[in-house]
């Protein structure tokens, strides 16, 4: 079975909306960075928005909720709100299949 973590695709491109250092932005921010170094090590590219600062940002890309990581490659496009502590939706979200084991 062909693993999606060495996809040709491409790298995965990734980008986390918070609202500036709230305690579910601070969340939000850890658990990506833990998702994506586990299951994308050296596959993955990480932008992290921040609307306080980028406030136009909030309407270009249409946010409704924050925080908010937005799956640009590979496609399908997929928009994930909240803290990302729920690693297995994230994990579904990216399209990422969990491995046997889950010690983390």
């Amino acid at each position: 079975m062909k693993d999606q973590e060495s996809d040709p695709q491409g790298r995965y491109k990734l980008q986390l909306f918070v609202t500036g250092a709230s305690p579910n932005s601070v969340r939000a921010i850890a658990n990506i960075k833990r998702i994506c170094e586990t299951h994308l090590p050296d596959n993955y590219d990480l932008e992290i928005t921040d609307v306080y600062r980028q406030p136009l940002l909030a309407h270009d890309k249409q946010l409704v909720a924050l925080p908010m990581l937005l799956k640009m490659h590979p496609h399908p496009v997929m928009r994930l709100v909240g803290d990302m502590s729920d690693k297995e939706k994230v994990l579904k979200g990216l399209g990422i299949l969990p491995g046997l084991q889950e010690n983390d």
